[in-house]
């Protein structure tokens, strides 16, 4: 089971549409997949139609009840978010092990909810470096962060790194004195558009860090109005595939975002 925390320090930047899209695609390709929405704005549930907040997220972090796995797809469950997150975080502010909840979680509830079933866990944060977000990099073996077309967007990416960086100091074993963070931070370039300065500007920064021997960029979303609808349309980009008409009117697009994701899941 490899678990993934799709993370960003400021909103707008796509990150709930690549975590469900990569999902959904890995669902195609035969590997089963658990999404856990840690967004209290829960737009990945409401994706999926799902308004329930009865086991929700919040569970793991109260200790409260019982979570509830929702079966949303072909080889897709979803444990859904919380709107009162937010709340709760601030309710465990002082708790000594607030950051470990979800790791407690995974491992008292393995075996009795069945995780190891999964090959994915899609873990997809709220915009911010808070409580909830700390705990999915603690578990993550992964975390991959989209950057856009934009000073701040590109600055986010050295904000995030130093963050993390920080936090891995923080959270250790003080018997071993080991980080609890192992993931690897990922970025993707989402958003980007062939024709606007922008966009030239990010992709030739990248190009000069893979120049100096940072290789953290590892994909390139194209800007695509079919891309940025498909969690409000609640219809992924591999299902639209599956659609003959509109892959033979987009087939450049799909295929291309097929090979993305390859290469994405090749990398991790």
């Amino acid at each position: 089971m490899k678990i993934l925390s799709f993370v960003g320090i400021k909103g707008g930047i796509g990150k709930t549409t690549l975590s469900y899209n990569y999902g959904e695609w890995l669902a195609t390709k035969g590997k089963k997949v658990l999404f856990i929405d840690l967004d209290h704005q829960s737009n990945l549930s409401q994706t999926y139609n799902v308004y329930d907040q009865d086991g929700t997220v919040g569970v793991i972090f109260t200790g409260n009840g019982q979570i509830k796995i929702h079966h949303v797809g072909d080889n897709i469950d979803l444990i859904a978010g919380d709107m009162h997150l937010d709340d709760i975080e601030t309710s465990i502010e002082n708790n000594t092990n607030k950051n470990m909840l979800l790791y407690m979680w995974l491992s008292d509830n393995y075996d009795s909810l069945n995780l190891g079933q999964y090959d994915y866990v899609i873990i997809d944060c709220h915009p911010d470096f808070s409580t909830a977000t700390k705990n999915a990099i603690i578990v993550s073996h992964d975390i991959l962060s989209p950057i856009t077309p934009s000073e701040h967007g590109y600055n986010a990416k050295f904000n995030l790194q130093e963050r993390i960086n920080e936090f891995k100091k923080e959270a250790i074993d003080y018997t071993t004195r080991k980080s609890y963070v192992t993931a690897q931070l990922w970025f993707v370039a989402n958003m980007i558009k062939h024709n606007t300065r922008s966009s030239h500007d990010l992709m030739d920064a990248l190009k000069t860090e893979r120049e100096k021997g940072d290789n953290s960029c590892i994909a390139v979303i194209p800007e695509k109005e079919l891309f940025n609808r498909s969690t409000l349309d609640h219809e992924s980009i591999a299902k639209m595939a599956e659609e003959h008409t509109i892959y033979n009117r987009q087939r450049e697009f799909f295929d291309e975002i097929d090979s993305t994701f390859t290469k994405i899941t090749d990398k991790l």
